[in-house]
């Protein structure tokens, strides 16, 4: 029976050591770029901008090593992994909607359409689809597999982009403040 299980999963081996890898890597490198901020002197950004555009960033790298971690774990049956999945899935759904109320109560910058879509469009996809993988995956594990694989991967993608989009607004900000400052 452990075969059984470990044969859909085993396929995905490395490339969840690659995924679970980048986003530990990318954590880490969120932390010291908020450090770094944290420590300008101008800064234009609040912490209720930061927590609906910076800190989501950092729970979507999160879930994707934990998606990795999950789906590399000694399962003994399928079921068990489909439950942390849905779990994911779940709690990254729930996540996206309070990441809808703190956008729309902060105060320190004004969201555009491209901003809605990589900050809660998107991600609420991503976590739909991990979601309803974890259900499908009862019947058809390797288009389940794949689901959560793409998914995954989005949300990697979606926190760099995320990421940039946010550090870049904070620097320009910063930087405007600086010339402000001169002038």
């Amino acid at each position: 029976m452990q075969e059984a299980v470990a044969a859909p999963i085993a396929a995905w081996e490395s490339f969840y050591v690659i995924i679970g890898s980048s986003a530990a890597a990318l954590t880490g490198l969120m932390f010291v770029v908020i450090a770094l901020i944290a420590d300008t002197p101008a800064r234009g950004t609040s912490s209720q901008s930061i927590a609906a555009f910076g800190t989501p960033n950092i729970v979507h790298f999160c879930v994707a090593l934990l998606i990795s971690a999950t789906l590399s774990a000694p399962w003994h049956s399928l079921a068990n992994a489909n439950i942390a999945l849905g779990a994911c899935g779940i709690g990254g759904t729930i996540y996206t909607l309070i990441v809808l109320k703190r956008a729309r109560r902060q105060q320190g910058y004004k969201p555009v359409l491209e901003d809605w879509l990589w900050h809660l469009i998107f991600p609420l996809l991503a976590y739909l689809s991990i979601m309803c993988a974890a259900i499908l995956a009862r019947r058809q594990a390797e288009p389940a597999l794949f689901i959560v694989g793409g998914a995954t991967l989005a949300l990697v993608f979606i926190g760099i982009h995320n990421a940039w989009d946010t550090v870049t607004y904070i620097a320009l900000d910063w930087l405007e403040k600086k010339q402000d400052k001169k002038d």
